[in-house]
């Protein structure tokens, strides 16, 4: 009887002990960068180098013509903003500015607002209208824009539209509709829907699923479709240079072009142009950056 208990308590010990050793781990590794220690320097290297450039047209506006033409390379000693007051009332960059902010911002407060809501239509619809409609969008990113130029001046010249800010942000924000649907798309359609059958049971209307719930879900995709359609549309210079006349409307690339012509020995003040035209676009990067590689980033983590 004792040999019979013995024999059936030696079995249960090691099956208690069992999980306890199964259980264990061993300490998971530290990550390291992909490509090591070398792929990183050689990014910082290509980052540093990337810069220069940069650099040197800042610290070249703040110099005067005369020390600029002795010494390209020098620092400025002292500093002066002479070339920036210039280029703001002489080369009436004042306008520029404003123009460029206007018809850009226009631009892509529309066609981010359109593209937000059809693409949520498209992603939520089931019928195959919807799935027909999305291919048509989809079929713009085909056709380059600057390829419809002649179209385009005819048709805003038939619409009295030429020469006028208003035209050339409708045109630049029905542009950029069709890649903004493409990514918005893609982000509804990987939110559950169960969101909105919450938000139906609680009262909510579609108007305010919309807007309240799904918007601010998709928010790191909007800032960047936002940054995407900014930047092309702040460089552009095809499109102000054949829909517009005057020089009152020029946006900042056909104006820094028209100042350039004007003060082409004027190095310093052409530099503090550039810096004044790069301003903007260096200011959204560094605000918009973290919402850009969430954008970026999202649904490629499981």
């Amino acid at each position: 009887m004792t040999t019979a208990v013995a024999s059936t308590e030696v079995p249960q010990d090691l099956d208690a002990a069992r999980p306890a050793r199964e259980g264990r781990r061993p300490p998971p590794r530290a990550t390291r960068p992909v490509g090591g220690a070398g792929a990183s320097i050689l990014l910082w290297a290509y980052a540093a180098l990337a810069l220069v450039p940069l650099l040197l047209m800042v610290t070249n506006s703040f110099r005067t013509n005369g020390d600029l033409i002795s010494d390209p390379l020098g620092l400025p000693s002292p500093p002066t903003t002479a070339s920036y007051v210039e280029a703001w009332t002489t080369g009436n960059f004042a306008t520029y500015f404003g123009n460029s902010l206007v018809v850009t911002v226009g631009a892509v407060a529309l066609s981010t607002t359109v593209a937000t809501m059809a693409a949520y239509a498209l992603a939520r619809g089931r019928s195959r209208i919807f799935r027909w409609l999305e291919s048509l969008f989809l079929s713009g990113l085909m056709l380059p824009i600057h390829l419809a130029i002649l179209p385009i001046f005819y048709l805003f010249d038939g619409l009295g539209l030429i020469d006028s800010r208003l035209g050339l942000t409708l045109m630049y924000a029905s542009s950029g509709i069709p890649f903004s649907i493409f990514v918005l798309t893609t982000f509804f359609r990987q939110l559950p829907e169960e969101l909105e059958e919450a938000a139906s049971l609680d009262g909510a209307s579609s108007w305010q699923t919309f807007w309240r719930i799904m918007v601010p879900m998709v928010r790191p995709a909007v800032a960047t479709v936002a940054v995407f359609r900014f930047v092309p549309i702040w460089n552009d210079f095809l499109f102000p240079l054949v829909l517009l006349r005057r020089e009152d409307k020029y946006t900042l690339p056909v104006g820094l072009t028209n100042f350039f012509g004007e003060n082409a020995t004027n190095y310093s003040a052409v530099f503090a142009g550039l810096v004044i035209t790069t301003i903007p676009l260096i200011v959204l990067f560094l605000v918009a950056t973290k919402q850009i590689v969430a954008g970026l980033t999202a649904g490629m983590a499981k």
